[in-house]
This record gives C-alpha cells, sequence and structure tokens, in this order.
C-alpha cells in the first residue's frame, strides 16, 4: 500500500525528535520512520556507562529543557533516553518504531518513494536523520587477529564484566577510546591503548567549562567555509570526559592510571601486533592543541576585559610519568602479555546505501548546504559540520533543524501549491 504523507522524516534520535517537533509546532503532517526504538543508536551502540561530555544546558532539544535542576551535569545515556522518550511524549510525535527504512527513491512527479518493511511511503519531502555514525569503522586488519580474541568495537562494547578475563587492547584514543578505557581500569583490568593523533581540552579553564568559554567566544559558529584547513571537519573530537562529574583527560593522566601506551596498530601476523612509534608524537600534539585552545581563552579574556580566575593546574596536563619509553614498543605480543579483547575504538561511518539518489560525493559523502541537497525536497540533519562546528552535537541540532523545516515549509511545500 501507498501512503501519502507531506514530509518522512527517517530516524527518531536527536536530530529526528528535533525536526519533528519543528514540523509539528509548523503544522505540517509528518511521520517518523525509526529501525528500533527512540534513540536507537544511543541504546544499541553505546556502552553501558556511556555519558555525555557536554554539559546538560548544551542538550535540549526545542521547547523542552534538559534536566535543568543540573544545568552543569554530564548525564549517562539512560537518563538521556529517558528525556528523549518524555520529550516524544510531551510534542505526541508521530513516531513509528521498527520501521526500517530499506530504500528512498525519488519519481518522475518530483516526490519521493521510502521503502519500508511495511507500507511504501509518498512524500513530497525526506529528512535523512540517521546520522553519520550508523556503523562502526573497524581496520581490515582486525580480520587478522586469532579466533580466540574477543574483538569488539565501541559500538558493541558495553561492560567489562562482559569481557573474558585478562588484559584489554583499546585502539583509538578519541572520546569514545578515552571514555572505554576508564571503564576498564575503573573494574580492574589491564589495559594496552594504541594511540591516535587527537587533541585535547581542558574540561574546565579559569573557572569556566570549556563549552561554556566556547559559546561566548563564538566558537561553536564556525561555519566549514570559515575553516583555514577544511580537513578538520573529518578530525576526532578532542580528548575530554563528561563521567566521574567532568574531567580532563590526557594520556598522561591515563597512563598515570595504570594505562600502558603504546603506538598505532600497523600490522597483525597471528598474536602480534605490529606497532608504529608515534604515542611521543601524540602526546605532544595533544599538549600543543590544549595549549593553543589555552591561549585563544586568555586572548579572549585579555581583549573582552573579563574579571576571571587566574589559570589553575589541571590534573590532566604534564607534569606526569615519562612517556619516553612507550615509544621503544615495536610490537606486543597479545598471547604473552595476557590479552583476551581487543576493543576498536576507530570511528564510525554512514550508511546511505539505501538512499537511490544522486547526492553523495565519489567518497559516499552528502552533498548539502546547511542540510538542504541539490535535489529539492531531500534534506540531511544531525551529521557533524552540517552547518557549523556545533552540529555534530546536541547543542546544535535545534537550530539546524529549525532551518531545514523553515526550507521545507518555503520550498518543499509551496512549490506544491504555487
Amino acid at each position: 500500500m501507498n501512503l501519502q504523507m507531506d514530509v518522512v522524516v527517517v530516524g527518531a534520535g536527536s536530530a529526528g525528535l528535533a525536526v519533528s517537533s519543528l514540523l509539528s509546532q509548523a503544522g505540517i503532517p509528518h511521520n517518523v520512520l525509526e529501525r528500533g526504538e527512540i534513540g536507537q543508536s544511543w541504546r544499541s551502540q553505546r556502552w553501558d556507562s556511556f555519558c555525555l561530555n557536554t554539559p546538560n544546558w548544551s542538550n535540549a532539544l526545542p521547547g523542552m529543557d534538559f534536566y535543568p535542576e543540573a544545568p552543569d551535569a554530564f548525564v549517562e545515556r539512560d537518563l538521556l533516553l529517558r528525556y528523549f522518550e518524555r520529550f516524544a511524549g510531551v510534542f505526541d510525535l508521530p513516531i513509528e518504531p521498527h520501521t526500517n527504512v530499506t530504500s528512498v527513491r525519488r519519481l518522475e512527479s518530483g516526490r519521493f518513494a521510502v521503502g519500508t518493511n511495511g507500507d511504501q511511503l509518498i512524500a513530497k519531502a525526506v529528512v535523512l536523520a540517521s546520522g553519520g555514525m550508523s556503523r562502526p569503522r573497524v581496520p581490515q586488519i582486525s580480520r587478522s587477529l586469532p579466533d580466540s580474541l574477543t574483538v569488539l568495537s565501541a559500538g558493541s562494547y558495553r561492560t567489562p564484566d562482559s569481557l573474558p578475563e585478562g588484559a584489554v587492547v583499546v585502539a583509538g584514543s578519541g572520546q569514545s577510546g578515552c571514555q572505554i578505557v576508564e571503564d576498564l581500569i575503573d573494574a580492574g583490568r589491564r589495559v594496552y591503548l594504541s594511540v591516535s593523533r587527537v587533541a585535547r581540552v581542558p574540561r574546565v579553564y579559569r573557572g569556566r567549562e570549556i563549552l561554556a568559554w566556547w559559546r561566548e567566544m563564538g566558537f561553536m559558529e564556525t561555519r566549514l567555509d570559515e575553516l583555514k584547513d577544511p580537513s578538520i571537519q573529518f578530525a576526532a573530537q578532542p580528548q575530554v570526559s563528561g563521567t566521574r562529574g567532568g574531567h580532563t583527560v590526557s594520556l598522561q593522566s591515563l597512563a598515570r592510571d595504570g594505562v600502558s601506551l603504546i603506538g598505532r596498530v600497523e600490522s597483525v601476523e597471528r598474536s602480534v601486533l605490529a606497532l608504529s612509534r608515534n604515542v611521543h608524537e601524540c602526546v605532544d600534539f595533544a599538549d600543543e592543541k590544549s595549549k593553543a585552545f589555552k591561549t585563544a581563552i586568555d586572548d579572549y579574556i585579555e581583549q573582552a576585559g573579563l574579571m576571571v580566575e587566574p589559570p589553575s593546574p589541571d590534573p590532566g596536563e604534564p607534569p606526569m610519568p615519562d612517556l619516553k619509553a612507550s615509544d621503544t614498543w615495536e610490537t606486543l605480543d597479545l598471547q604473552q602479555a595476557g590479552v583476551t579483547s581487543v576493543i576498536w575504538c576507530t570511528g564510525f561511518d554512514a550508511d546511505w546505501s539505501w538512499v537511490e539518489v544522486d547526492v553523495f560525493d565519489s567518497h559516499g559523502r552528502p552533498l548539502h548546504k546547511n542540510g538542504i541537497s541539490d535535489c529539492p525536497g531531500l534534506y540531511f540533519a544531525g551529521l557533524p559540520w552540517l552547518s557549523s562546528r556545533k552540529s555534530g552535537i546536541l547543542y546544535g541540532v535545534s537550530e539546524d533543524g529549525q532551518r531545514i523545516v523553515q526550507h521545507i515549509e518555503r520550498n518543499a511545500l509551496a512549490s506544491e501549491t504555487s
């Protein structure tokens, strides 16, 4: 059966919920199709102790505060999901759970056929809000690991207790890798962290949380076309954590807590990892970025004439253990080291194979401007750098959603009645 609909939103995560509520406020009939439950990716691709790294004041969806009683706290996964469910209920959003979208095609009429595991929907406009992190990115060399190992990704890891006894290798030192490492060491696990080139920031500097500084400085409003180096859009989010009430994370602080830092995994032969000798380089890179962020804040404070706290020691900053010896590791014999598990924290990719519309570049990345594709009526929401730096986090989805809904009203729907 073909069902007619003005707008179809694919995905009921943060971006899909924001767009849906704004469509409802505008009186635009629509459906939200979700492959699982509300916030499914947060349910199925986050570990049990997962915690947002952004403070509560920055996470609200349009029209509903996010735990206003604790604006500076950082909530865990289950509280985030509870908020999503309340939000959908308060605004009575038309969400169809357990509806898997199998295809999106543009018809000769200019409308879109949205195929599902049930009925087919015919829509004037489609918003693809399934996000850019639908499947974990695991390197090919993982296939060379011994079958005796438990091999997971950041999307499939759940708890330390779910792993077999023994040491763990975590590959990738971005935000996910650092949170998972701390989850493991809190449980008393022996951990080897294969480091990557990731910036870091202080959780608090001169009396204010880092995101509060960036909001005031306009840093989060930076647009992609304003970047001196456009490749930054593909870089990992800086190391920082919302766990333990929010704290600074550094490779040095992890080493202080007992983590063994090793270089990037170059290859695997049987149970032996061949390692790059890049630990010191990664430490220096993160330190330099932290210093640059703090210098930018210092300059802003001076130019604005603000009276704030002076700089104070940060527990995540050097001096820390001497890490130069880490670069002497050329190999790691997993069997000798007692390693029984490997967790790849090497990022996520989007799966757009079901979108049968020519709106992607040669690398499979969506082509759009502020979420508006070149194909009239087709939109993207919830992607990093959709319009600005803040687009990749909850802080930015409401503004991006408002822009998309306004464009739908003025263009995709208006053209039907003109």
